[in-house]
């Protein structure tokens, strides 16, 4: 049977450089993605790639 999966989300705000802002928006663009979209992706890779040495 088909089952609908639903991702909780929540709201929050950071603040971002400008330059950081706008190179975000250009990938994301260029990938045919939402920019919040990728942020999450970048979040997950970083998260998954931490150095847990330290």
């Amino acid at each position: 049977m088909f089952k609908i999966k639903k991702t909780e989300m929540v709201n929050k705000t950071f603040r971002l450089p400008l330059e950081l802002v706008q190179e975000l928006q250009t990938v994301a663009q260029n990938k045919n993605v939402s920019l919040n979209n990728l942020i999450i992706q970048y979040c997950e890779y970083a998260l998954k790639n931490l150095d847990k040495t330290n």
